[in-house]
């Protein structure tokens, strides 16, 4: 793997050869918003509260950053990149921002990389933050998906998390997307949190089945070093997640939204139909390509990986010098780049094609097979009822035999 931290090293070259070899790979932009009127215990991304940043940095001079970082990245690519597929605002708490901001982000994507005609533009929101007025204007803008964080319907379980809405707001701002015209709502869960009780979690479920969404993510608390959530669990304040407990909630919720008409397309995503999935998340996991703009924000062309520098004043600081505000970057070698279609593609429904794999991975996958892990059909490998529950470790079986054969 080469690293190269120098801000000016961009590899220019990796887009010739990559838009030559493959002129139709799907491309999605992504824009990282860095701040949060509050962290929450669990967090360990790359947000800053007001108070962090003091006069540091502002909305104002992120948008004035992005938009020139925007304006570099198209004249780089120039003609040579399709439209992009898909938009995905991220954070942060995009809505923070408000719905004029938006408009201009979405406004410099459309001026400088153009939009295919049917793509899929998402904003990530704090149901806090929003409004019957929000979204109205997020929608006029062009905006088509909107991702809420609700993470459960208990307040002792939010309070856990720190998350400061209150437990129906989210429910009534999915509500409020509907109402102004969004067919695609996802709502994001997190299970497992200290304190959750069983009638939690089907209280979470029965509040997300009667908002009107179509999409679904659940995902498992994951104790990240360095949060206020694990120093307290470190302090015994509260229990570390119980992998037992994990997994049963895991396959209850997916029996409810299986009940309810959601699929299951990936792990940890549900959606009521191919035309609610999340076209975007699919582009990180199938190879495609994305430039990822705003402070700490990745961007993958062609097998060559960058990362932008993660502070707002320095983000800000580097586009005002003319520079891209890259970090580093990284050229993944072939065994690296099958490790990431392992990595990725085993999560997915569909699964993964047995031919990409090498002898000694095939047979691990057999001995899945046998396990009960994945079962083995038209030359793929497909991840089972249980298989889902350890799909990490069915990687690892499979990773591990490549690396010993």
């Amino acid at each position: 793997m080469t690293v190269t931290a120098h801000p000016s090293v961009l590899p220019e070259a990796a887009f010739e050869a990559a838009l030559r070899a493959a002129p139709d790979t799907k491309f999605g932009v992504y824009v990282h918003v860095p701040f949060c009127a509050t962290r929450c215990g669990y967090c360990d991304f790359n947000t800053y509260t007001a108070g962090e940043l003091g006069t540091a940095a502002s909305p104002q001079s992120w948008l004035d950053a992005l938009q020139r970082e925007l304006d570099l990245a198209a004249t780089m690519i120039g003609s040579r990149a399709r439209p992009a597929d898909t938009v995905f605002v991220g954070g942060g708490t995009p809505s923070l921002l408000g719905a004029g901001v938006l408009a201009e982000v979405l406004a410099t994507i459309r001026s400088t990389f153009g939009l295919q005609p049917d793509a899929e533009v998402t904003s990530e929101a704090n149901p806090e933050s929003t409004s019957p007025q929000f979204f109205d204007d997020i929608r006029a803008a062009g905006y088509t998906r909107v991702s809420l964080g609700m993470q459960s319907a208990a307040s002792h379980v939010l309070s856990a998390l720190d998350r400061t809405h209150t437990p129906g707001r989210a429910i009534a701002a999915a509500r409020e997307a509907r109402n102004a015209g969004f067919r695609h709502i996802n709502l994001d869960l997190i299970y497992g949190t200290p304190g959750e009780r069983d009638a939690d979690l089907d209280a979470s479920l029965d509040a997300v089945l009667t908002a009107g969404a179509d999409h679904v993510s659940a995902y498992a608390l994951i104790v990240e070093d360095g949060t206020a959530l694990a120093r307290r669990i470190k302090r015994g304040e509260l229990p570390a997640p119980d992998d037992d407990v994990l997994a049963a909630r895991y396959e209850r919720i997916d029996s409810r939204l299986s009940a309810a008409g959601f699929s299951w397309y990936e792990v940890s995503n549900w959606a009521q139909g191919p035309e609610s999935v999340c076209r975007h998340n699919i582009g990180y996991w199938d190879e495609s390509n994305w430039w990822g703009a705003g402070p700490g924000a990745h961007s993958h062309v062609g097998g060559v990986r960058w990362w932008n520098v993660k502070h707002p004043a320095r983000y800000a600081a580097e586009l005002g010098e003319g520079r891209l505000p890259i970090s580093g970057a990284e050229t993944l070698t072939a065994a690296e780049r099958h490790l990431e279609y392992v990595m990725l593609t085993t999560r997915m429904r569909g699964g993964l094609e047995l031919a990409r794999l090498s002898a000694p991975e095939r047979a691990a996958a057999q001995r899945c097979a046998d396990d009960g892990l994945v079962t083995i059909r038209a030359g793929r490998m497909l991840l089972t009822d249980r298989g889902r529950l350890l799909a990490d470790g069915v990687v690892r079986a499979i990773v591990t035999a490549g690396d010993a054969g």
